[in-house]
């Protein structure tokens, strides 16, 4: 068994460009994979751990993994997500690899916002709006220039501290995005054709005037907070999977639900046309966290070899 750290993974050089051609690859397995809904367990305030399971599907003569991840939000963390990933051969039961979970989950969570923008945007799109500047942000808007390095893109930055200004540092050398800075979500919201929120907690509405959400608008609740206003009026709502919003408040009045899954593969229709306003849930699947642990594996010469010396008698009690 390998033990995979976080810098072995990022010693890697994954680019962004790989992770949304990854998740696009995931989605397309999606109907063939076995995925349970995650589980949710709350110990305290808004902390939580996640236990996020996944079956990919076998392929020709390469290994069928089984993979687990946990994923932990505690108050006061740094940063507040952590995450392990538990890798499986499928045939065998073998426990193959553990990975550090947090560059899978940062990178492939800013994958998916990056691909639902380049599905669900309007094509005049121009100006990104983003809300949340950590990691996932920054992991998003790195998806979105590299895969799109032909495309201008004018990024509006909910002010925060100091954030903003580390956001701007962090992208000075990228020469397809400008930045300005918006004071409040409102005035942000008004402004923007995409909404890309990465906030892991928001006890209230961002924008609570519907009116200041444009026709065409496509707004990314990376971790749902904070838009449920939103469900009540937008036109087309889209997730990763049906099973992880069925919950929601106002899940009985969505208009025209879909799956990411079902437009990538053309059984449902994307965007028809720029009036429509799109909001995309997606809440984050164990599919993606085992398809990309499989993928660094198979890149991988570092790592810690383990044994865990397990009983091989039959009979042992």
């Amino acid at each position: 068994m390998l033990i995979i750290k976080h810098p072995e993974i990022t010693n890697l050089h994954i680019s962004p460009r790989d992770c949304v051609a990854w998740i696009r690859e995931s989605f397309c397995l999606k109907k063939q994979a076995i995925l349970p809904t995650k589980i949710s367990i709350h110990p305290q305030g808004e902390d939580f751990f996640n236990t996020m399971p996944c079956l990919l599907p076998r392929k020709d003569n390469a290994t069928q993994f089984f993979g687990v991840k946990v994923v932990n939000r505690i108050e006061g963390n740094a940063p507040s997500l952590s995450s392990e990933i538990f890798l499986y051969n499928a045939q065998s039961g073998e426990l193959v690899a553990v990975l550090d979970g947090d560059w899978i989950t940062t990178m492939r969570t800013g994958a998916v916002a990056a691909l639902a923008t380049q599905l669900f945007r309007q094509k005049k799109a121009e100006t990104y709006g983003f809300i949340g500047l950590g990691n996932t942000a920054r992991a998003a808007l790195l998806c979105l220039l590299e895969s799109e390095p032909e495309r201008q893109f004018q990024v509006l930055l909910l002010k925060y501290k100091n954030q903003a200004e580390l956001f701007c540092d962090r992208f000075k050398e990228y020469k397809n995005v400008t930045f300005d800075i918006a004071e409040d979500a409102p005035s942000l919201v008004k402004q923007s054709d995409v909404v890309i929120s990465c906030l892991t907690a928001s006890p209230q509405l961002l924008c609570p005037d519907d009116t200041l959400f444009r026709r065409g608008v496509t707004v990314i609740p990376v971790h749902t907070r904070g838009f449920q206003n939103c469900d009540l009026f937008f036109d087309r709502i889209v997730c990763d999977d049906i099973g992880h919003i069925s919950n929601f408040k106002y899940f009985d009045r969505f208009r025209n639900l879909c799956e990411m899954s079902e437009v990538i593969d053309g059984s449902r229709p994307g965007r028809q046309n720029d009036e429509e306003r799109f909001l995309c849930y997606n809440i984050g699947l164990g599919l993606h966290d085992v398809l990309f642990a499989g993928k660094i594996l198979e890149r991988i010469s570092g790592g810690i070899n383990v044994s865990l010396d397990k009983e091989q008698r039959k009979f042992w009690v």
